[in-house]
């Protein structure tokens, strides 16, 4: 995804890692809550899985200190390693354990066809010209269908990139909360049962486009970057 002039002179925003766990930690409190009200339950966000996620969201915030675009050529790998954090944040024991799913992950991520990286930048490439509000969604939308970019972790890994695409823009990050849960986990749930480029994803995109880029815009809170 190659940057444009406009873009460049835009200075990205840092992210406020102690708001976002704040955030993260009362959706926690009150999964059960959430849970009633969605359309297709979810599981419990769990003491790892949050810490794991915090590992991304600083993986994210030093992308944006080093002003690195990980959808730029050769940073692929970028990409790639958020995934690997939520999955397994930074314990080297645990990717020890988690080898052989990370290698089969990465096979997925490069490989060619709808389901690989270079069609997620292919498809962002299109984007060009829109809002990033519009471009995040998109990306979020292209790596939960099917088929889905990652073997596991597609939710979390799409949500910090989304967090990029916004804050390298000056936005707030996309960062899950009591409010904007339901908005957010059930329209991804549809988009899930997607594939990519058929002809329920066709007629289905303009909505979820407007769905997600209205959550992302519409929920984007200033306490979750530093000002």
């Amino acid at each position: 995804m190659r940057a444009t002039a406009k873009e460049d002179r835009v200075e990205p925003r840092r992210l406020d890692l102690v708001a976002i766990e704040q955030s993260l930690r009362e959706v926690q409190r009150n999964f059960k809550a959430i849970n009633r009200q969605l359309t297709t339950p979810r599981d419990p966000l769990s003491d790892q899985v949050l810490a794991h996620m915090m590992v991304g969201y600083r993986q994210v915030d030093a992308l944006l200190a080093e002003r690195t675009n990980p959808f730029a050529l050769g940073n692929s790998r970028a990409v790639l390693e958020l995934n690997f954090l939520v999955i397994c944040g930074e314990d080297s024991r645990l990717r020890e354990e988690c080898a052989a799913a990370l290698a089969a992950t990465e096979e997925r991520f490069y490989a060619k066809g709808d389901g690989g990286f270079e069609s997620l930048v292919e498809w962002l490439a299109l984007m060009n010209g829109e809002s990033v509000w519009r471009r995040a969604a998109a990306a979020y939308i292209h790596v939960l269908s099917e088929p889905q970019l990652f073997l596991e972790g597609n939710h979390r890994t799409g949500a910090l990139i989304m967090s990029w695409m916004l804050a390298r823009q000056g936005k707030p990050p996309f960062v899950l909360s009591v409010e904007n849960a339901k908005a957010y986990f059930d329209p991804s749930s549809v988009v899930k049962g997607l594939r990519k480029h058929s002809l329920r994803m066709v007629l289905s995109r303009p909505k979820m486009l407007k769905c997600f880029s209205k959550l992302l815009k519409g929920g984007a809170q200033k306490a979750h970057q530093i000002r």
